[in-house]
Order: C-alpha cells, then sequence, then structure tokens
C-alpha cells in the first residue's frame, strides 16, 4: 500500500466525523453525604453542652497500649496535623487522668476542654497513661481517643512525641475562638490592604 491509499483510505473512514470545537472537559465532582457521616455529625457535641453525659462510659474501640492515637477532622491542614504530630507547638496546659475513674475522667476531660476554649487555648496535652496494669488494658486511653474524636471543638488529636510521654498521651488542637478568629481576619485585611 502505498501513502496515497493510506491517507485516501484514512480520509473514507473519518469522512463522517465532525471536528470538536472545545478541546476541555468539565467534570462536576458531586460529593455523596453518607449515612454514616450524618450520624457521626449528630452524635458528635460541642463543648459548650452542659451535659458531658453524651460522652459515653459503656463502650469504646479497645486499644493497645502502644497503639498510636490519630484523629483529623475534615479541613485541618496536612501540615498543622503534622507539626502538632511531631510535638512541635508549644504546649499551653496540661491534664493528667492518672488514678481517675472513667467518670471521673470524661468530667475532667469536658471540664479542662470548655476551660481551654474559654482562655483561648489551643494546643493542650493529655496524660492519660498507657494503661499496662488496667483491665482490660489501655481502658482511659480507648476512652479519650474516642471523647476526643466525638467533641466537635477538637480539630485533631494525636499520641505525643516520647518527650512527652509518648503513647501515654496525646497532643490535642482546639478550635479557635470567635474572637481569634475575628483577629485574624482583621490581621489578613490589614496586610490585603
Amino acid at each position: 500500500m502505498s501513502q496515497d491509499d493510506d491517507l485516501s483510505l484514512f480520509q473514507a473512514m473519518m469522512g463522517d466525523v465532525t471536528p470538536l470545537h472545545n478541546d476541555t472537559a468539565t467534570h462536576k465532582k458531586q460529593h455523596q453525604v453518607t449515612q454514616a457521616q450524618l450520624a457521626k455529625r449528630e452524635a458528635a457535641i460541642w463543648l459548650g453542652d452542659d451535659n458531658p453525659e453524651h460522652l459515653s462510659i459503656d463502650n469504646a474501640p479497645m486499644l493497645k497500649p502502644d497503639d498510636i492515637i490519630e484523629f483529623k477532622r475534615d479541613g485541618v491542614q496536612d501540615g498543622v496535623y503534622r507539626k502538632l504530630r511531631l510535638g512541635k507547638y508549644p504546649l499551653q496546659a496540661r491534664l493528667d487522668l492518672h488514678k481517675r475513674t472513667l467518670k471521673e475522667g470524661r468530667d475532667e476531660v469536658v471540664k479542662f476542654l470548655k476551660q481551654c476554649m474559654k482562655m483561648d487555648v489551643r494546643t493542650v496535652i493529655i496524660i492519660h497513661g498507657r494503661g499496662e496494669r488496667s483491665n482490660p488494658p489501655a481502658l482511659m486511653k480507648s476512652y479519650v481517643a474516642q471523647w476526643l474524636s466525638q467533641i466537635n471543638d477538637v480539630q485533631c488529636a494525636h499520641s505525643a512525641q516520647r518527650f512527652h510521654g509518648g503513647t501515654g498521651a496525646v497532643y490535642v488542637l482546639l478550635k479557635k475562638s470567635p474572637a481569634k478568629k475575628h483577629e485574624n481576619w482583621e490581621r489578613h485585611q490589614k496586610r490585603l490592604g
């Protein structure tokens, strides 16, 4: 077959094809919220709620003493989470839950986090212990991990670095107060203007 035969064959095959005038396609992604996500949102509590009973002391997914607690809400930047995980934020407050019952621990956590929110404290550490001698092991640790994921004002949490207690403690990053958000907004507006 010659080159002319190839060209005429190609033109015959493409005779009824019309050229595209726009070579870009748009894909509109539709985000579907699942029933499980809606249930999680409904179950989450705000620290403004006065009843700590919202946080269960009946059951929690059990962790092992050496397990790492990892929790991050949607919208938290990866760099912020990495900095928290590596212990690079200055710790502004600390809560020690050693020798507390589950009920006492839950009430202490809620009270502590409420107080931190009122004082615009954002980065805290909660020492829950590894729970190697508790029965079942890591009981307080397991519940603290569950409670933190249920409280809406907690943006992210991660087990501490070894120098802060390792898997026996957890770093917690709280949401900004409305006053701090407004202050940030004003600072950025001045920079833009």
